[in-house]
């Protein structure tokens, strides 16, 4: 296992290499820059960004850009954000714990129905509880994430029991400390339900065809002719092997963690990472872009190699030696 993770981690610098090159490559050969921005502005003048273009090597050539965001990352300095004029390290560090917040939120609330709901409808196959959440998925899958985000919000002008948008209440400040932990949970409650929602139904109709397919294997027809309890063959052997697939998907929505609710975040207006890369993006703020994807980039690759060592620990079967 120790030879498999160098291995991983050794493989994961060409590819992040190859993510930033690539991303980098579209920003430049899209039309214009944020610059062109300052010199429509009659208020900057043409040696500030001269300045600009020196400091940051946006007169150079492509390649060379490149190589010197590359020894400012190795540096650890991830550039200059001309949209929040600010490091792009303390834009990101200060949206980041909110966004963490929502998608950990969406995580944890997904993953505590996902297990229970496969394996409930996956024992009462084509029973009324397996048809109800089989229909409901259906639905759940059919619905737009944006679209879901509005009819909830339509639905709390009504109610007007849940925040309509944002973080925080406007006296936020005025609360105590569980008085501030329960508004934040208020404000959480939609955005949550908005992201989880839809991986729910995908994912416990995925659990459900992943236990049905291990009860009617071999194995698990040998257990039961040897007189095993049902609950001992479902919990001990058939449950450990349906939940190898879904520790890969867990390994990609790990990944999500900071970049996966960018939509949500708008709609609601959650102040996140959501609506900084988007305005990141529409203004070309090249630095901030690189920033987000590097670290969207870096949780994929984190994700995927803590599932394929928690695959080693659950199943003794997979082997990542040669």
């Amino acid at each position: 296992m120790r030879r498999f993770i160098i291995k991983r981690l050794l493989y994961s610098i060409p590819l992040l290499l190859g993510i930033t090159f690539l991303t980098f490559l579209f920003i430049k050969i899209a039309p214009g820059d944020f610059l062109d921005n300052l010199r429509l502005n009659p208020q900057v003048s043409k040696e500030t960004i001269a300045l600009y273009e020196q400091k940051f090597h946006l007169d150079k050539p492509f390649i060379v850009q490149y190589t010197a965001w590359l020894g400012n990352i190795v540096k650890g300095e991830f550039g200059y954000s001309f949209t929040y004029k600010a490091s792009v390290a303390k834009v990101i560090a200060s949206r980041a714990f909110n966004t963490f917040i929502l998608s950990f939120s969406a995580l944890c609330v997904t993953w505590i129905f996902v297990v229970p709901l496969g394996v409930m409808a996956a024992l009462k196959r084509n029973k009324f509880f397996d048809r109800f959440f089989s229909s409901f998925s259906y639905i759940g899958m059919a619905i737009p994430t944006f679209f879901l985000a509005l009819l909830l919000l339509y639905a709390a002008t009504f109610t007007r029991f849940l925040p309509l948008g944002g973080m925080h209440s406007v006296d936020f400040e005025e609360f105590s400390f569980w008085g501030k932990v329960f508004d934040v949970g208020k404000h959480l409650i939609i955005p949550t339900l908005v992201l989880s929602l839809g991986s729910i139904c995908v994912l416990q109709r995925i659990m459900r065809a992943n236990l049905l397919e291990v009860l009617g294997s071999q194995y698990i027809l040998g257990a039961q002719a040897r007189g095993l309890s049902n609950a001992r063959i479902l919990y001990i052997h058939a449950l450990k092997n349906a939940l190898n697939p879904m520790v890969t998907i867990f390994g990609f929505q790990f990944s999500e963690l900071l970049s996966g609710a960018a939509l949500t975040e708008i709609i609601v207006g959650w102040p996140g990472l959501g609506m900084v890369t988007l305005e990141a993006v529409r203004s070309q703020d090249l630095y901030l872009v690189m920033g987000a994807i590097l670290m969207g980039s870096i949780l994929l690759i984190t994700g995927n190699l803590l599932s394929d060592i928690v695959l080693g620990a659950l199943d003794p079967r997979i082997r990542y030696e040669k």
